[in-house]
């Protein structure tokens, strides 16, 4: 709802230096009011007491609006025109999307849930309350798409060969400076930059605690490994391989709290320290790229079944994927 994305920015506001580094798109609002039962489903577009429930929504979002944030009132009315808007657009595509996917199962059709953002942003296994407001795991694909949850059969998450961020929040591994802007704007498919806000992403090299744990609350089957081909102006590529924690190292992921003293344990690999766009075949690369990959792979204890080798979609390297 247009009133969603006012209330991201102005909490982004209010808040200040506390601010959560939110992409002001409107996700915590619009998933606080479904939980707080004040949501709109696709269906009361079509029903009889939309205008009613506006009302109701709109008295209750005016009160915030003038008393916390000083600002203008929503007009109920103007609100509800713009919903029978989206209501004639959408009407051709609506439809009972559970019996849609269940039946497309039975009839042997297969089927692709993609998720959005990584492990540490759920809500419940994420770094809270640095995450986003929805869970990014790929157990709650079923509950989305209202499937039964034995009909994903494969996971298949996505590991970049380095580690970026948005938004506040513990990085272990982050890197500054000239450093981190070096890897910055080789990385991603045009530097690494917000796809959003365009602002700069934090950028750090592998962190093997927190992807194998992402992997693991994944319940990944295989993983894929992206932008590899960003790694190969360093002569030395450091992997993070351990937390150290008031004098103790750990390979396991911590709680937040703990999470926030955490120093990299590095364990420096040898770089391949040349371009490799154009291969395709896995057997190609360098052998300290594939040793690089390797490494990982046994750190992720997942499989590594396909690279991405550059931005284009034809960039891929299988090795042994069936995908």
């Amino acid at each position: 709802m247009p009133y969603h994305i006012d209330f991201d920015s102005y909490e982004e506001e209010r808040l200040g230096k506390n601010s959560f580094g939110s992409t002001k798109s409107g996700i915590a609002p619009c998933y606080s009011d479904k939980y707080a039962k004040i949501g709109f489903q696709v269906n009361e577009l079509f029903g009889d007491n939309l205008f009613e429930k506006v009302q109701r929504v709109v008295e209750y979002k005016n009160v915030i609006l003038e008393n916390l944030y000083h600002k203008e009132k929503i007009d109920a009315k103007e609100l509800y025109e713009l919903m029978l808007v989206w209501r004639d657009a959408i009407k051709p595509y609506v439809c009972d999307v559970s019996k849609f996917l269940n039946d497309a199962i039975k009839s042997g059709k297969k089927i692709l849930l993609e998720g959005q953002l990584g492990s540490l942003k759920d809500t419940d296994h994420g770094i809270y309350p640095m995450v986003t407001s929805s869970s990014t795991l790929a157990g709650y694909g079923a509950i989305g798409a209202g499937i039964p949850p034995y009909a994903i059969t494969d996971i298949v998450t996505v590991v970049k060969a380095y580690s970026s961020a948005v938004g506040a929040g513990a990085f272990v591994s982050e890197i500054f400076g000239e450093e981190a802007e070096e890897l910055r704007k080789r990385g991603g498919d045009k530097g690494e930059y917000g796809a959003t806000t365009g602002r700069p992403r934090r950028v750090g090299f592998f962190d093997a605690v927190a992807s194998r744990y992402g992997c693991r609350v994944q319940g990944s089957t295989e993983a894929v490994l992206t932008v590899i081909d960003a790694l190969g102006y360093l002569e030395e590529i450091p992997i993070c391989v351990g937390y150290e924690i008031d004098g103790e190292i750990t390979r396991d992921f911590p709680t937040t709290d703990k999470l926030e003293k955490a120093n990299p344990v590095w364990k420096v690999l040898k770089g391949w320290n040349r371009d490799i766009r154009g291969i395709k075949n896995y057997e190609e690369l360098p052998i300290e790229c594939r040793e690089y990959i390797e490494f990982i792979e046994k750190e992720l204890e997942v499989p590594v079944k396909m690279i991405s080798n550059g931005p284009k979609r034809e960039d891929i390297i299988y090795k042994n994927s069936n995908l």
